[in-house]
């Protein structure tokens, strides 16, 4: 072989085993998709960056009971000086030291603000919270999305199932009329119309894995795998045993787990400090002040003394803004209207999630209903395709018969597919209504 027919063929095998490493097949389970999606969802990074920034919040909050101590230094030249009398007459001049320095050390402990460095703190605390709580719903959210994706993947499996299924049985029934065509006991008509609904069956199986294909991209993007990752869903997922509980469990549920209740309770808890906040301003402020100065030189004096001049002190200072009388009475009334008005979103946050719960419980139990009602249109459908293929056989039916046969079976198979991802679906959602997902 020559050495140009070797690189083809060394060629060929690159592209061959590329495709083979780039179309890889992951077996995937709902608990590891959740823990991808925690680990990997750009959503979920971007919340989880809040809390941190949220948490280095709450201590600098926590740094304002820190005492505030400020260093000043400083060296300038000094003119000389201009002495009048009483009149600014008899003008004279006099000599000044032209270096100056000054040194100062000041230190403030606040010892008493109102309640205003606490209040600070107890709102820096509760966005810590609503930050975390934000990362949880968004948690939540991710999940949710991902199992409806995931779902999604597992009902067109099935479908791709049940389609080649159906193709199979099509193939197999045109077989059959071939060889009895043979025979002078079917003509060629029904095999162009039964050759036909085989066309559809390709063109719907086609669809199908196109939307497969969409769907499992949309995930692998999603969970950063590599590009070419086919998912494979657990094919055990429809065997687990599902809880439907009662709807007051479900709801007692979503009492006590519901992020959006717990976010509207914060809220009102932050808006309630902001209440305090507000209303220390309208107290005096006390702290313990201590300084110490050097100063030189002693321009006090006449002639100026060529000294440095060091003095402290140590003392309780008060503050009080008189005009917070009368300028917070409005921001006071204003913050008192934003705790109702918390109260009042947190009151609509309990009926809101209370109807999601109800409905989705309800829609949960029908989804059961249907499951029985596809499981017998299926049996049905079965027992129907078998009885007209016989009278087909044995020429008592008609081609148009065996061709509604057909289709009910088809949409029978469908359905049942349908109902039971459908109870998935439900239970899922039942989950993330009470953010237990």
């Amino acid at each position: 072989m020559s050495k140009k027919g070797r690189l083809i063929g060394l060629l060929c095998i690159t592209v061959l085993c590329s495709q083979v490493v780039c179309a890889q097949t992951r077996q995937m389970g709902i608990e590891e998709l959740f823990r991808l999606a925690d680990e990997q969802s750009k959503s979920i990074q971007a919340y989880r960056t809040g809390t941190e920034a949220a948490a280095e919040a709450l201590k600098a909050a926590k740094a304002q009971r820190l005492p505030d101590v400020n260093v000043s230094l400083s060296a300038s030249y000094l003119g000389n000086g201009k002495l009048w009398d009483r009149d600014f007459g008899n003008a004279m001049t006099v000599d000044i030291p032209h270096f100056g320095n000054n040194f100062a050390l000041e230190a403030q402990q606040v010892v008493y603000a109102g309640g205003a460095v606490s209040s600070g703190i107890r709102q820096a605390e509760l966005g810590r919270v609503l930050a975390e709580l934000d990362l949880q719903k968004n948690v939540q959210e991710i999940r949710f999305l991902q199992a409806g994706h995931y779902l999604n993947l597992y009902k067109l499996d099935n479908q791709i199932r049940v389609l080649q299924k159906n193709l199979e049985l099509t193939e197999e029934v045109i077989a059959n009329m071939k060889a009895r065509r043979e025979q002078g006991t079917v003509l060629k008509n029904d095999i162009t119309r039964y050759e036909l609904q085989k066309e559809q069956l390709n063109l719907q199986l086609s669809k199908v894995k196109d939307a497969r294909q969409i769907a499992n991209h949309q995930l692998v993007t999603t969970l950063h795998l590599p590009e070419g990752t086919e998912i494979a869903p657990d094919t055990s997922l429809l065997e687990r045993q599902i809880l439907t509980l009662a709807e007051d469990d479900w709801q007692n549920m979503a009492a006590g787990n519901n992020i959006l209740l717990k976010q509207s309770q914060a809220a009102i808890q932050m808006n309630e400090q902001k209440v305090k906040q507000e209303r220390s301003e309208r107290l005096p402020h006390i702290s313990i002040v201590a300084a110490d100065h050097l100063d030189g030189p002693i321009t006090i004096e006449v002639p100026a003394l060529d000294n440095n001049f060091n003095y402290w002190y140590i003392g309780i200072g008060i503050k009080y803004n008189i005009s917070s009388l009368f300028k917070n009475n409005k921001k006071l009334k204003q913050a008192r209207l934003n705790v109702r008005q918390a109260q009042e979103r947190h009151q609509l946050a309990q009926e809101q999630v209370e109807n999601a719960v109800q409905e989705g419980y309800v829609n949960f139990l029908t989804a059961f209903t249907d499951l029985r009602t596809q499981e017998n249109s299926v049996r049905l459908a079965d027992e129907n395709y078998n009885v007209t293929e016989n009278r087909y056989k044995n020429e008592m039916a008609l081609l148009t018969d065996m061709l509604d046969a057909s289709n009910m079976k088809l949409t029978a198979d469908l359905g049942l597919v349908n109902a039971r991802i459908n109870i998935l679906y439900s239970y899922y959602k039942m989950k993330y209504t009470t953010h237990t997902l």
